[in-house]
């Protein structure tokens, strides 16, 4: 209930005498009005406050959603990009890696004396290699495990899938030259005069040029050049040479930056030929070393009747799968796990399988 103020006497009988009670009741009055004033102001102040204090509350609560919203977009943005980098990061990776590579194949009698796997770094102005010889007992896509020489009878992009899929560095390029080219650059250890000794190469004229341009603008004092490190195996009349894995490890870490627990996890590959063409499996090999993968071993199926082909995943997750087959642009994809770990995927190529145009031929692998 609101205070009332106090009522003037009033009567008859009021004279001079009851002016001192009026005097009280008007102050009184004043006082209550002033009450009254300061109260309405007081609750007014309250109520602007209480309106103030949600205005405040919404923007919070609005920027605190708007926050939230964009966290979410940001998060679903990246995990799109992610996904997109998941399902094509090897071939990517490997594009853009095998620009600053370059594989120099010596020849002599129209085989292969020796190669040459050369890094031009523009970046820090230095140039690597690593000479590989003929012997060098490694896996030849479509033809098992053999002198690494023998690849180039069948052609320069087999040589080169073999020695990408054994460094686990992407070629793309290369140039063929005399052996006498070759020996005097590891001699002088120079790389100058390699480009215009060329017999052969896949590098188109503009490019020729650039990198001759890039290597003429490194100091020579900035090159390196050195034998793989391997250790000499004897079998029968025919010599082979073994790699070294761990000094070769320690080579591709300090020159290309290859760490060897990633390139562990890179997905190996074992295909089958199950079609019955000639080499089909080495092609196939080369199709998924070119795209970042690893081809441990290529072999015949137990029968050439298989019409579509076969993609296994025995280790890691299906993407690995689904990751072959649209490098090869077909495969039915299974899981199927085992114990094994030679191989994360088991590829049996069928005759839906269609070579990539220019593809290498050679034997039943």
């Amino acid at each position: 209930m609101k205070n009332r103020a106090p009522e003037a006497p009033t009567g008859y009988r009021s004279t001079r005498r009851s002016s001192k009670s009026s005097k009280v009741a008007k102050r009184a009055e004043r006082r209550h009005a002033v009450s009254t004033v300061l109260g309405r102001i007081a609750k007014s102040v309250r109520n602007v406050g209480y309106y103030l204090a949600v205005a405040v509350g919404v923007v919070l609560v609005g920027l605190l959603v708007l926050l939230v919203v964009a966290s979410a977009i940001n998060g679903i943005a990246r995990w799109v990009a992610l996904r997109g980098v998941g399902t094509t990061s090897a071939q990517g990776q490997a594009d853009l890696h095998a620009r600053e590579n370059l594989l120099v194949i010596g020849e002599q009698g129209g085989k292969a004396a020796g190669f040459l796997a050369v890094r031009v770094s523009r970046s820090d102005q230095q140039i690597y290699g690593i000479a590989i010889p003929d012997g060098a007992f490694i896996e030849v896509p479509g033809q098992g495990f053999e002198r690494v020489g023998e690849s180039y009878a069948i052609g320069p992009d087999v040589s080169m899938s073999a020695i990408s899929n054994y460094l686990t560095v992407p070629f793309r390029t290369f140039v063929v030259v005399p052996v006498t080219v070759y020996q005097q650059a590891m001699k002088t250890q120079s790389v100058a005069a390699v480009l215009a000794a060329a017999t052969k190469t896949n590098l188109t004229a503009q490019e020729r040029d650039t990198l001759q341009g890039d290597i003429s603008a490194i100091p020579k004092l900035n090159t390196a050049l050195v034998p793989l490190p391997v250790q000499p195996v004897k079998l029968g009349s025919t010599t082979y040479f073994e790699p070294q894995k761990a000094q070769v490890s320690d080579l591709l870490s300090k020159w290309w930056g290859i760490d060897a627990s990633k390139a562990a996890q890179v997905t190996r590959v074992i295909l089958y030929n199950g079609a019955g063409t000639p080499a089909i499996a080495g092609e196939a090999g080369q199709q998924l070393i070119r795209a970042g993968l690893r081809v441990v071993d290529t072999k015949n199926a137990d029968n050439f009747n298989y019409a579509q082909t076969l993609v296994v995943v025995q280790h890691g997750s299906i993407q690995q799968g689904n990751e072959v087959a649209k490098v090869l642009g077909v495969g039915q994809v299974k899981n199927q796990p085992s114990d094994q770990d030679i191989a994360d995927v088991i590829v049996i190529i069928g005759k839906d399988y269609k070579p990539p145009v220019g593809g290498s031929t050679g034997g039943t692998k």
